[in-house]
């Protein structure tokens, strides 16, 4: 998760630059060339890439973004709130197959019914991705689709699934 770290403040220059606010949340070893602002525009997280980055004091600096090389450029950027996304602040990335092996408690919403089992397989289908999941010996076929997935426990090498009501049928 991206940590609100400052605030575009003005124009600074006539070439593009900007003076900036740093929060105290912005990183001390903030590396440009490494870590883009984001600022979010028309609802989508857009990364700024330093051209030139400049502290000055402990809460403030001065900037000169790519692409952004005129005055009327910048000026849409003054009063945006910047986030940085340090390394190590995104979440662990893992693939579904990963899974195999992990015990499953898997409920039905809107029931009162429980399942336990154990991922024995995954199909990795573009359009249907599915567990094979083994409960009292029988083999059944679970979607793999996020929405469905409560929580992983990596370390305890378990997953809680939330199914619709209906979709899984053990009769």
């Amino acid at each position: 998760m991206a940590a609100t770290a400052g605030r575009i403040n003005k124009l600074f220059g006539t070439d593009g630059g900007l003076m900036l606010s740093l929060y105290p949340a912005f990183p001390d070893d903030f590396d440009p060339a490494t870590m883009p602002l984001l600022v979010t525009i028309d609802a989508l997280e857009v990364p700024l890439w330093c051209d030139r980055f400049e502290r000055r004091g402990i809460s403030g600096a001065t900037a000169t973004f790519a692409d952004i090389d005129t005055e009327r450029r910048a000026q849409e950027l003054v009063g945006l709130e910047f986030r940085i996304e340090a390394p190590g602040d995104e979440e662990d990335e893992f693939y579904l197959e990963d899974l195999i092996g992990f015990r499953a408690q898997i409920e039905e919403a809107g029931s009162a019914a429980h399942h336990s089992g154990s991922v024995t397989d995954f199909y990795d289908n573009e359009m249907n991705p599915l567990f094979e999941v083994e409960i009292d010996g029988r083999r059944i076929l679970v979607p793999a689709a996020e929405e469905f997935i409560a929580h992983i426990d990596f370390e305890g090498r378990t997953m809680h699934l939330v199914l619709p009501e209906g979709l899984l049928t053990l009769e």
